[in-house]
C-alpha cells in the first residue's frame, strides 16, 4: 500500500471516483511532511474502507495499469489488503450479516415475516431500530422481499416450447442465475428477462440451485466465503453449460463476479473458466442475436426518452453500451447515457457513516436525471436506479431496461 499509494498520490488523476482517494489525498497534504511518509499508517485502513471494489480506476484512469512497470492494481490492492483485515482485526456484525444475502432473504422473505418486514422498513420506529442495531442509515434506500420469489414464480410457469437458433456467439437457449436480489427482492426482473427473451424464440431455464454469486462477501475480504459459494455454484453452472446452455444474470454485480474475480482468484478451475466463458450481461446476449439477424424489431411502442445510468460494474465489463444500442433500435426512442457512479456499491450507500459520502459521488447522476427530465429514467444495478431514486426531489420510480424493452415489445 505504501508504494501505491505514493505513486497515486504524485499522480491524483482518480481524486473525482471515490472517497478512497480523497482520504488518501487529504491525508497527505495535512501531514508535517505534505508526502505519504507523514500519514499515520491508520489512516491506510480508513481509504481501504471507502473502496468498494468498482474497478473505474484501473479500467478509466490509471496510466500505471500492467504493463506499466510500476504494475498498479488499486482495486486488488485494496481486496488483498481487506482480506487481511478480515483475517485479522475484529469485523462487525452489522457487516457480516449485510452481505450474507442468502440468510437474511431467506429469513426475510418468509411468508407474512416478508410482509412484515416491509411494513416496518417503511416506519420511522423501524428505520430508527435498524440505524441503532445494524447501522444502516435511516434514509438510505433498503429493498423490499418477496415471499413469491422468482425461483418459485419460474416453477410455476407455464414454459413455450421453443427451439434454440444459434447464432454469433450464443447457442441460443439460456439458463438464468437469479441471483440473490432478483430472487428475493426484484422478482420482476427475472419475469422481465425471461418474456424478452422468449419472445425472441429463445428457451429460457434456470439454474437448479444457486447461492449468492460471492460479490458481497468479496467487497468486506471474506475470501474463505467466497470460495465455499464458488463450489456450490460453479458446479450447477458448469453442468448447464455442458448442456448447452448460456449463462445470464440480470446483475452486472454477479456477471462480473463470473467474468472477473472469481477468474482472477481461480485462475487454475477449469470449471470457473468455462462459466466465465459462457456468462453474458442480458443485453449484451441481445445485441450478439441482434448482430445474428436473430432479435425481433417489430416493437409495439415507442420509448420517448430515457435517461440511462451506467453502472460501474457494467463498465468494468469492456462491453461498450449495449443497453443503449439495444434500446435505440425501438423507434423514436432517444438514450441518454450517464457514465458515473452511483455510489451505491453494493452495501457502502445503506452504511450510517457513508451514506453522505454515497450521496455527494451520487449527485452528479441525480442532477443530470432530474435536469433530463426524461419520459423514464433507468439503470442495469436495480440497487444503483434505488439510490437515485433516493434523491430526486420529488420521487420518481425508475424503470429497468428490461422492463423497458418488455413495454416497447408489448407484452
Amino acid at each position: 500500500m505504501e508504494r501505491v499509494f505514493d505513486i497515486c498520490h504524485g499522480c491524483r488523476r482518480c481524486f473525482n471516483l471515490c472517497n478512497a482517494f480523497p482520504t488518501l489525498f487529504d491525508a497527505v497534504d495535512e501531514s508535517s511532511t505534505g508526502e505519504l511518509d507523514g500519514v499515520d499508517r491508520k489512516v491506510y485502513w480508513d481509504v481501504v474502507d471507502h473502496c468498494y471494489l468498482c474497478d473505474m480506476c484501473y479500467m478509466s484512469k490509471c496510466p500505471y495499469v500492467p504493463p506499466h512497470p510500476w504494475n498498479v492494481d488499486f482495486p486488488h490492492l485494496m481486496l488483498r489488503a481487506k482480506a487481511y483485515k478480515f483475517r485479522i482485526m475484529p469485523v462487525r456484525t452489522r457487516d457480516k450479516l449485510l452481505s450474507s444475502t442468502d440468510l437474511v432473504g431467506s429469513l426475510a422473505g418468509i411468508p407474512v415475516v416478508a410482509e412484515v418486514v416491509n411494513k416496518v422498513n417503511q416506519t420511522a420506529f423501524g428505520r430508527s431500530m435498524l440505524d441503532k442495531v445494524l447501522g444502516v442509515h435511516p434514509e438510505a434506500p433498503v429493498p423490499k422481499y418477496h415471499s413469491a420469489t422468482y425461483r418459485k414464480r419460474h416453477a410455476r410457469r407455464k414454459q413455450p416450447a421453443l427451439e434454440p437458433t444459434p447464432g454469433g456467439k450464443t447457442r441460443g437457449k439460456v439458463a438464468l442465475f437469479a441471483t440473490c436480489y432478483g430472487n428475493r427482492n426484484e422478482p420482476a426482473l427475472g419475469e422481465d428477462l425471461t418474456a424478452v427473451f422468449e419472445h425472441n424464440g429463445i428457451p429460457v431455464t434456470i439454474a437448479p440451485q444457486e447461492r449468492c454469486c460471492g460479490m458481497p462477501k468479496l467487497e468486506i475480504g471474506d475470501l474463505e466465503t467466497v470460495a465455499k459459494l464458488k463450489e456450490f455454484n460453479i458446479p450447477h453452472l458448469a453442468a448447464l453449460v455442458d448442456e448447452g446452455w448460456d449463462i445470464v444474470t440480470p446483475v452486472p454485480s454477479c456477471t462480473l463476479m463470473f467474468k472477473q474475480e472469481l477468474p482472477l482468484l481461480f485462475p487454475e478451475d477449469e470449471r470457473v473458466r468455462k462459466v466465465q466463458e459462457a456468462t453474458y450481461d442480458p443485453f449484451e446476449y441481445l445485441w450478439e442475436r441482434h448482430t445474428a439477424g436473430l432479435l425481433r424489431t417489430d416493437f409495439a411502442r415507442s420509448l420517448g426518452r430515457i435517461s440511462y445510468h451506467v453502472p460501474c460494474h457494467l463498465r468494468v465489463q469492456n462491453l461498450g453500451l449495449k443497453t443503449r444500442d439495444v434500446l435505440t433500435l425501438v423507434p423514436d426512442t432517444a438514450v441518454e447515457p450517464i457514465e458515473r457512479c452511483s455510489g451505491h456499491d453494493g452495501t457502502y450507500a445503506v452504511k450510517r457513516e457513508y451514506r453522505e459520502v454515497s450521496m455527494k459521488i451520487a449527485r452528479p447522476v441525480i442532477r443530470r436525471v432530474a435536469d433530463a427530465d426524461a419520459d423514464f429514467y433507468s439503470s442495469d444495478c436495480p440497487m444503483a436506479a434505488r439510490q437515485i431514486e433516493s434523491g430526486l426531489e420529488p420521487r420518481r420510480e425508475p424503470v429497468h431496461p428490461l422492463k423497458l424493452l418488455r413495454m416497447a415489445y408489448g407484452i
